[in-house]
């Protein structure tokens, strides 16, 4: 069935395992979402081949030519600078690549790059926990910790796309486990979803004190169940993990001044008792002037990136 409309718009969320793909109209209505599968043998050289012939194939189906597409929005899992080049998608297979030309070139359509996490937290701002907000901060706590800045509706990444990194800032000097960034004492080494179950596991580990994770799996599920559950082992990491993710909070706000904090990923799915926890330590380490800031939670899960990629199109 044709649509409707005169003109819309593709967003491309490119993964490790998947590539998920929306169709879009100015207003942000989704049409049609997809995903094809990440290709990354041969050094990921068939990615954004696979990408185009997904959007050709789509226009071909709905009758649609390019007069009819605004543009293409994609976003990758690396540092994408403002030309649209990637400085490596270790994930991918890609070295440096400017994805954005590169993909005008196979669709001969506009298109318009990013940083999947920058891209997601333009998703969440413009339909999702952020919306109706210009200036926010939206960290994504899943594997690991990642995040975008908007200011003044503008996502800022930075002269090389590495802007929002925040599961980078030092936050503990007396780490001695090494991050996957390869330095010490990372916001995500404690506020991820395998920082949670480290900060467990030490805990657990420190003296025989009665909980229920004791003797089952520990994840980051698990230790907010019980949190829920009264467990007073596991209320001391969730108090943990307040603390460190709200001193990283803190810091950031003093940079940026957000209106609010958008939290998604996987952990935030424990719901509105891991923003309590935040919500405390946060007060007492911010500056006065971001004090005020609010905490939402995030409302596209996986569909953030394509609505990110969207709206890129659209700026």
């Amino acid at each position: 069935m044709d649509i409707k409309l005169d003109r819309y718009c593709f967003g491309a969320d490119i993964g490790g395992t998947t590539i998920k793909l929306g169709l879009f109209t100015p207003g942000g209505d989704i049409v049609k979402k997809w995903e094809i599968p990440t290709r990354k043998e041969d050094n990921g050289s068939h990615i954004l081949e696979d990408i185009a012939a997904a959007i050709k194939s789509e226009m071909e189906v709905r009758g649609l030519s390019k007069d009819n597409i605004i543009g293409v929005g994609a976003g990758a899992p690396g540092p994408v600078d403002k030309d649209g080049v990637v400085y490596k998608a270790v994930n991918l297979g890609w070295g440096i690549l400017n994805m954005q030309q590169e993909l005008n070139r196979l669709t001969g359509l506009m298109v318009r790059a990013g940083n999947d996490a920058n891209i997601a937290a333009l998703g969440e701002m413009w339909k999702g926990g952020g919306e109706g907000f210009k200036d926010l901060v939206v960290v994504t706590l899943g594997t690991g910790v990642g995040g975008g800045v908007i200011i003044d509706g503008k996502v800022v990444s930075g002269c090389l796309g590495g802007g929002g990194e925040i599961g980078h800032i030092h936050i503990e000097d007396n780490e001695t486990e090494i991050c996957g960034c390869g330095n010490k004492g990372c916001l995500e080494q404690y506020t991820s979803a395998t920082g949670i179950v480290r900060l467990a596991k030490r805990r657990l580990e420190k003296d025989d004190m009665e909980s229920r994770l004791r003797g089952g799996e520990v994840t980051a599920k698990t230790v907010f169940d019980a949190v829920k559950a009264g467990d007073a082992l596991a209320i001391e990491v969730a108090e943990q993990f307040g603390e460190y993710l709200a001193k990283g909070l803190a810091t950031v706000a003093c940079v940026t001044n957000p209106e609010v904090f958008v939290i998604g990923g996987g952990v935030s799915k424990a719901g509105e008792v891991l923003l309590d926890y935040v919500k405390k330590y946060y007060k007492q380490y911010v500056f006065h002037a971001s004090a005020d800031a609010k905490f939402k939670l995030a409302k596209l899960g996986n569909d953030a990136g394509i609505y990110g990629a969207a709206k890129l199109v659209l700026e």
